[in-house]
This record gives C-alpha cells, structure tokens and sequence, in this order.
C-alpha cells in the first residue's frame, strides 16, 4: 500500500488540552502578548497606580509635560523589552528550548504577581511569602502549559498596559499635572485699606512637640531663632493642620477649605486659593516645593530646572522595589524627597555670612537649600504689594543636615520604626530642625536688614507633624489615632505689620483658618465660600478638630496644646575622652572608609555610623562610639534589621571631627560602665 502524505491542513494535532509548541510568527505573537499581560500586572499597573495618586511626585520634580509622557511610556514598554529579548534569543535553540523558556518566564512573572497579591491580601511577608509565591509560580506555570484557556486569557489580557496607561493618564489624580485642565480663580476684590507685604513660610514634617523644652515653650537653647520669632509675634499654641499629607493638607491652607475629593495640589483643580486672591493686586514670589497652586497668570515659573527624565526614572525604579517587595512597606514618594542644595542647583553663593560664630556659613553656605536661596534673594522691599511665600521640605525626610548645615550621608533603607531605630529617627530629625532654626534666623536677619520686617505680615508654620512614637512612627493613619499629638499639632506664628511684643493665643486654630486671617490682614475679600474664619473674629465653639487621613472622611481628634514629650537623660559617657581600653570582640562598621579623609570644609561629615556585630553579642548591649578619642553617642545593640545592621550611631555634634584622617573606636559598655575596644572591620 502506498504510503499517504498528510496535507498540512491534515497534520496531527496536539492532544486535548496541550498548547502547541509552533514557532511561526502567529505563535511568538501569541507569546509575546502572554507577556505583556502579565509584565503589565506586574510593573506596569501598580507602578502607574502610585505615580497616578502621587501628583507631587512629578511637581516636586518639576517634570515637563513630555518628561512624564515619556516616563509613563517607558513604564508601560520597557519592562517587557528584556522578556521579549529573551523570548527570541530562545528561538535559535529549537522548538522545545522556546517552549520551556516561555513557561520559565510566565511562572515567573506569576510568582512576582503573586507576591504582590499576597502582600495585599495575606499576613505572609518575607521569606514565607516567597516561599508560596514561588510555589503559586511553579503550578501556574504547569496550569498554562497544560490548559490553553490560561493562555488566552493572558493573550486578551495584553490590552492591561493601554488601559493602565489610559486611566493614568485621564483618570488619576496625576492627569491634572500630566494633562493640566482648567482655569485660573477669582481675584479677591481689594477695599480701600492698607495692603501690607505677606511673607510666609511652611515647613514640612514638623510636630510643635519637636521645638518644646521641659516648660512647654520654644527651647531657646536648641531652638534660639524660632524663640526669637516667638518673642515678637503671635504664638497660636494650638494650632493643627488637617492633614498627616502634604497633597491634601497644603491645599486646604491656601483654601480655607477643608480636603474633600484627592485632587492633584495643582491650580487646576483648586483655582481659588491664595495666589489668585491676591494676584489681582499684589506681586507674587512664590517658591513651592511639592504644590503647583499659583498658576501662570499670577506668578513667574519656578527658576529651577527640570531634574529630568533621568531622575524620574531612577526614582521610579526604587519606587518599584517597594510595591513589589515581599516586606512591608507604605509607599509615600514624598519620603525621597530631598531639596537640591544651591551648590547643586548652581546658585550664585552670594550671601553675606551672618553674624554667628557657631554657624559656620561661610564654609557650609553650598549646603543650604537653593528653594530657599532663591526665596532669601527676593526679600526686598517694592512699590507694590509682595507676597513672599516659600514651602520648604525641612525638616522633613530625608534627614541629612547636622545644625550646621554639614550633610551626612546614610542608607536610604534605615528603619524609622522599632526599638533603637525609632529614637535614632527622632534624634536626626531633631538634628535637622536645628538647622532649621538656621534658615529661620537667616530670614529674619534679612527682614529686618531690608526694612521688611515691620511693616510685613510674617507668617510661619508647617503643614502637618509625624509621630516618633513607638509602634506608630510616621504620619498614617494608626499614627493619627495613637499619636495625634505629635502628627497634627504644628507650630504657628504670625507677626502683623508693626509688632513688637510677642503673646500666645490658646485659641482652638485649625489651618483652614490661615487663608481667612491673611486675607483679612490684607484687606481683601473673595466670592468663594471659606470652612475657615479670621484670627480676629471669636475662637470656634467646638474643642475638637477635624483631621482627614483621606479626602472627604473627617476624623475627629481631641485634646488641646500638646506637652513636650519626655526628654532622655543624656549617656554619662557621651563627650567623656576614651583612653587606652583591653580588646575585646569584633564589630563591622559600613562606612569606614569615610573616616580615612574628611574634609569637614566641603561641609560633608560621617555623622552616622551603622554596622554589625556578632550574633553572640545579645540584644540591649550598649556600644559607645568615640571620634579621635571622644564619645559622641552611646546606642544599643538591637535585631538585624532587612539590611543586617544591628546598630547605628548619631554623631550630631561636627566638633568632634577633624580635617583629615579620623580615628573610630567602638567600645563594648559592661553594666558597670566599663569598656572593652573592638576591633573594627
């Protein structure tokens, strides 16, 4: 009999159930779209879903329009580039290598999907987590190699990016910076009264329990230029913001409105605010750091430039490795930001150095924020009324400024929480706020050298606190509800035109009331309605505030001028000189090497010292650590944090570093106070 040749319309299919293995180009379309799918779910989804509900990210950036289209672009095309790179390389090697590497690929892109569902819906995190992830990967795997279904599913799937890529772009909260929509508000109608320059500041990230002494008021000690500012102005004791985030609490400031829907903190979306009331009559110099509420019409675009694709890239792919992490982790861009210094920023460095010994601005003046160089630069008097205003991310994190204005470096994945790690958070952000203090004397330095400062409405204030408590440090929600002390209360002083002696004022403040007092100071009204009312008008009835975690759900806080937490009795062995000690253990200290050349004049010190010990060394051990035979700071031994680290030591005080080489000596603490040297590596 004649043997018969199938036609290849009559070729033997694959049995029930199997997919088939082709390379023809229909196949690697098939497959690639497989991929995108779950590249997709994987990347590009949760990525554009925090960068469409974190509008600042791209203002604080100062990202131009084709900046975050190209941005968004790349989230939703490059990650599948290697995939697909892969995928074809594949091919050269046969039929059964492509179809093995697809399966490995599609079981892996399933683990990485399901550590991200696990994290949301499991209390699993870490190494278990990983575990099922991996085990979810391998059966997915198998499930679509046998079942075609899956297959097509994930194929009419591969639409996922163009649709996270739309509702990023049309949907989100982002759209209204990406895509500006709107118009610009009402100007305020302006009576026949005095019109007085406004100069404001907002702070960020700062809790009025951080500038209390023992006695309830402004440590003049560690905080001698907010004193000052107290002594001559009003002091609204208990004042509050509304919100624990900048995008919404900013906006409710500049309103006078409370935060009803989680709009972008963008012109568009709130045309009445501020910078229109007073655009219509007075100058606007405006410095803002993670808010575009003055739009064009009113004032001049930041000096500043771009920082770039590039650095929106960068800062999207560590924001990537915290949503797809398999620890715990609350994503909050505003955490990285970080103000570019005027060295950075290639500002002329043409300050006139003040007169205070301490502050060595002369040597430390590249450090200083370029926001606030640029804001400093504008204090002059003019012919027509000025508003001043600069919002700065001081002393926000992250913190890396000694009082003196020297930078430190340290790891961007140091705990803030848990034993050890959360007073280590307080101390540098007390640290921080002392320089703080700095740039605040500077202001006033320069008011009154130009002849501002008395006839000026100074306003000073910070947009919310954070909680340094322990088990609820931050500024979320559990921390709201167990530290509302430390996250809500912000300090408030306002200083009219012409005075001189500073009072305090208990009054029930909440900072929807800051619009209404300043409008009222400048004499202008507006057709928009206000939750707020002026300072001179009768306190408000109720004790208790309004805060909002989210938009438009008010939480309701009690309690009235916050007392200063406890202060920690400094180590008796801090500042004493450490002679010759018997050796005993071994340590690793990280940073080392940047003890071998310090050049304290470039204002750069290794003020934060972190490493490790031997697993034999028992939690709770106290270590001293001495610079050039001095103890800067005593700390306990605590559990290896994500990193290994097991201690971290802050150095504050810049006097204990020499130009130069610098000795490090860390010293095991006995209970009766003795020490033994380890040997560093």
């Amino acid at each position: 009999m004649a043997e018969r040749t199938l036609a290849p319309a009559e070729a033997v299919p694959a049995p029930p159930g199997r997919p088939r293995s082709g390379t023809g180009w229909r196949a690697e379309a098939g497959r690639l779209a497989e991929v995108v799918a779950l590249v997709g779910l994987v990347v590009t989804q949760p990525l554009l879903d925090v960068l469409g509900h974190s509008p600042d990210f791209f203002l604080f950036h100062q990202a131009t329009r084709l900046d975050a289209l190209a941005l968004v672009a790349l989230v939703a095309i490059a990650p599948t580039v290697p995939f697909a790179l892969l995928g074809a390389a594949s091919l050269a090697a046969g039929r059964a290598v492509r179809a093995a590497v697809h399966t490995l690929l599609v079981g892996l892109l399933l683990a990485a999907l399901a550590v991200q569902v696990g994290r949301h819906g499991t209390p699993l995190r870490g190494v278990p987590l990983l575990l099922v992830a991996g085990v979810a990967g391998v059966a997915g795997a198998l499930a679509h190699r046998r079942w075609r279904a899956l297959g097509r599913v994930l194929r009419v799937a591969a639409v996922g990016p163009l649709v996270f890529v739309g509702l990023f772009l049309f949907a989100s909260p982002a759209s209204a910076v990406v895509l500006p929509r709107g118009h610009d508000g009402a100007a305020g109608v302006a009576s026949a009264a005095g019109h007085p320059p406004v100069v404001m500041i907002v702070l960020d990230e700062l809790p009025l329990v951080s500038l209390l002494g023992p006695g309830g008021t402004i440590d003049a000690t560690r905080y001698p230029h907010f004193a000052e500012l107290a002594a001559g102005s009003t002091w609204y004791r208990n004042a509050t913001g509304v919100s624990g985030w900048t995008p919404y609490a900013l906006p409710a400031m500049l309103t006078g409105r409370y935060p009803a829907q989680g709009l972008a903190p963008h012109y568009s979306q709130y045309p009445d605010n501020l910078f229109t009331a007073l655009g219509g009559l007075y100058d606007i110099k405006a410095e803002e750091s993670i808010t575009r509420l003055c739009p064009p019409s009113r004032c001049e675009q930041p000096a500043s430039r771009p920082q770039g694709l590039g650095v929106l890239v960068r800062e999207s792919g560590r924001l990537l490795g915290q949503v797809t992490a398999p620890v715990e982790s609350r994503v909050d861009p505003e955490d990285s930001y970080r103000e570019l210094t005027r060295a950075e920023a290639g500002l002329d460095a043409a300050e006139p150095v003040p007169a205070d010994p301490k502050f060595r601005w002369d040597t430390l003046d590249d450090n200083q924020p370029a926001r606030f160089t640029t804001f400093l630069a504008g204090l002059r008097p003019s012919a027509q009324p000025t508003l001043h205003f600069l919002h700065l991310l001081m002393p926000h994190s992250p913190w890396r400024y000694l009082p003196s204005g020297a930078q430190y470096a340290a790891p961007e994945d140091l705990p803030n929480d848990g034993a050890g790690w959360v007073e280590l958070a307080r101390e540098r952000h007390l640290a921080q706020l002392g320089y703080t203090d700095r740039l605040i004397g500077e202001t006033l330095r320069t008011l009154r050298a130009t002849g501002l400062y008395d006839k000026a409405l100074v306003l000073v204030t910070a947009d919310h606190g954070v909680s340094f408590r322990q088990d609820w440090q931050g500024r979320g929600l559990d921390a709201i509800q167990h530290a509302p002390d430390q996250v809500a209360w912000v300090p408030l002083f306002v200083k009219e035109p012409g005075q001189r002696a500073g009072r305090v004022d208990d009054r029930n403040w909440e900072h929807v009331d800051l619009l209404p007092t300043i409008l009222d100071e400048t004499h202008i009204r507006v057709p928009w309605r206000m939750d707020g009312s002026p300072a001179r008008l009768a306190p408000r009835q109720r004790a208790d505030k309004r805060f909002y975690d989210r938009p438009g759900q008010p939480l309701t806080i009690t309690g009235g001028v916050p007392a200063p937490p406890p202060t920690p009795a400094p180590d008796p062995l801090v500042g004493t000189r450490v002679g010759d000690r018997p050796a005993g253990g071994t340590a690793t200290v990280a940073n080392l090497d940047a003890f071998r050349a310090v050049d304290p004049a470039h204002g750069q010190l290794p003020a934060l010292v972190w490493g490790t010990v031997p697993a034999s060394v028992p939690d709770g051990t106290r270590l001293a650590v001495a610079v050039n035979g001095t103890v800067g700071a005593v700390v306990p031994v605590v559990p290896p944090d994500a990193g290994g680290r097991r201690f971290a030591a802050f150095l504050p005080d810049d006097r204990l570093f020499a130009a130069g080489a610098n000795q490090l000596d860390l010293y095991r603490v006995d209970g009766a106070g003795g020490l033994r040297r380890l040997a560093l590596s």
